[in-house]
This record gives structure tokens, sequence and C-alpha cells, in this order.
């Protein structure tokens, strides 16, 4: 009789143990939990702490309540200029409203991710629309992000219970028939750029090239000018030292020069040059003889 009081004493205090764990729960600093009663919200205030539930009336589901990431597959997007692009973002959040969240997702996670990504890509795909590709690479982009994030922050908070901390935009790329033409645009763009270049330096060019052809004919004019005065000082100094030396010997001078000339005369061993017996060369030797 005691061993059976024994055996339902320790039943029964299994049985309360079992409850008590089961029924037991703790809500940790980096969650947020809400409380079910037959698949209705009925409790999403809970602080971090140990609570307590109704077996198999009450259930409890809990989500991470630290900043999450939403990286959504790149997007075909059409811009101001009517060219596409392939658009790849993020966004950061948090769960703020707990049973809000668990009703517009149903407590599934994914369903939160994919209407966050739907979402962004609407608001990008709007923003897109009114911009030119320099505004959304770089021009207004962090104004972009900035708007978006707001816009999308308010309808995230109402129909998902989440708060939209950030949304940013990792990469744009051109579809390759769009990036061929950019680029063919680009390249024409920087042909005439170095045509230009090219030109200015022709013209700079061709303007030293005058430049200095003038200074040479200048300098060459000058050098020959005082080239004709020295050759010219020269010549009155010879001519001065001649007549200074041959005035001392007429009759000399006069048959150096008769020398000379015929020395001219007879450059090419060909020449025949006839000379008369009583020319002024024989007679002029003939009184040389004679003296």
């Amino acid at each position: 009789m005691n061993s059976n009081k024994s055996l339902f004493v320790i039943a029964l205090v299994l049985l309360a143990v079992l409850a008590v764990s089961s029924s037991a729960f703790v809500v940790k600093e980096t969650e947020k939990a809400v409380l079910l009663r037959f698949g209705e919200v009925v409790r999403t205030d809970y602080k971090p702490g140990l609570y307590f539930k109704i077996p198999l009336v009450n259930e409890l589901r809990k989500f991470d309540a630290r900043i999450q990431t939403v990286d959504s597959q790149p997007v075909r997007m059409l811009n101001s200029e009517n060219k596409f692009m392939m658009v790849d973002s993020y966004a950061k959040f948090r769960i703020v409203d707990v049973g809000r969240f668990y009703v517009a997702t149903r407590g599934d996670e994914r369903n939160a991710v994919r209407l966050l990504a739907e979402q962004i890509n609407n608001r990008l795909r709007n923003q897109f629309g009114v911009r030119d590709l320099h505004e959304v690479v770089s021009g207004e982009r962090d104004e972009l992000m900035g708007d978006i994030t707001r816009n999308l922050n308010q309808t995230a908070q109402k129909d998902l219970g989440v708060e939209i901390v950030d949304v940013r935009v990792k990469r744009i790329d051109l579809p390759p028939e769009v990036s061929e033409s950019v680029f063919q645009r680009m390249r024409a763009g920087r042909e005439l750029e170095a045509r230009d270049h090219r030109a200015k330096g022709q013209e700079a060019s061709e303007r030293i090239r005058a430049n200095a052809d003038r200074q040479k004919v200048v300098i060459e004019s000058e050098a020959y000018r005082k080239a004709e005065e020295l050759r010219g000082e020269g010549d009155a100094e010879a001519a001065k030292i001649y007549a200074q030396a041959f005035s001392k010997d007429p009759e000399f001078y006069r048959f150096s020069r008769s020398l000379t000339a015929y020395k001219e005369s007879f450059k090419d061993k060909s020449d025949i040059l006839l000379v008369e017996p009583d020319s002024e060369f024989f007679r002029y030797l003939k009184d040389s003889s004679g003296k």
C-alpha cells in the first residue's frame, strides 16, 4: 500500500514538473515574443524575463529583435533617360510591433523578407524613373536613399510592424546592350576631346615653329650683316697694307699683279696664252735681266 502511494506521489511530482516546464518560458533581450490562444494573438508586451503560459491552450512564438538584412536579387529598372539598369540593393530592418508582424506574415520571416523586398524594389523603381544615370549613381544617391528609407519606413511600420533602419544600393550595372552604347558614347567623347587637344597642340607647335623660323631669319641676317662688315673692314685693312707694301716698289707691284693675272688665266692645264714679245711681261723680264 505504501509503495503504491509512493508511486502515485512520484507520478504527481513528475506531472507537476512537466506542467511547470511546459508552461514556463524565458524571453531574452534579443527576442520579441507573441502569446497565442488557439492561434489568436493575446499578448505581445513581453520584457526580458521568465513567464508562464497554459499548456495546450497557449502557444508562444519568438522572433529575433535584432537588426536583420533583406538582401534582394538584382532587378531591372528604367531611368528617366529610358535606359535599363540592373539595381542590386539591400535593407536593414528590425521588428518593433511583433503582434502586427505576426499577423502580416503569419509568423514566417521569409514572408516578411519577400514583402520588404517587393516594397523596396517598388520604391527604387519609382525614384529611378524620374532620375538620370548620373543622379542615381553619384549626384543625388545619398538623398535618394534617404527618401526611400523614410517613405518605406512609414509603410513598413504600418503594414508589417517593422522599422526600416537603412536602404542602400550595392551596385548599379547596365545591361550589355546599354553598356555598349554608353561605352561608344564615352569613347566618342574622349576621341573628340583628344582631337581638340591635338589641334590645340598642333596650333601651338606651328606658332612656336613660326616664331623659331622668324628668329632664325633675324639671327642669320644679323650674322650676315656683321660678317659683311667684318669682311669689308678686313678688305680695307688688307688693301691698306698692300698699298703700303707695294708703294715701296711700284715695278714689283705691277709684276706681281701680272703674275696673279697669268695664274688666274692658267687654272686649267689645257689653257693656252699667246703673249707678244714686246708685252709688258717680257719687257719687265728684259729690264730685270738688264739690271
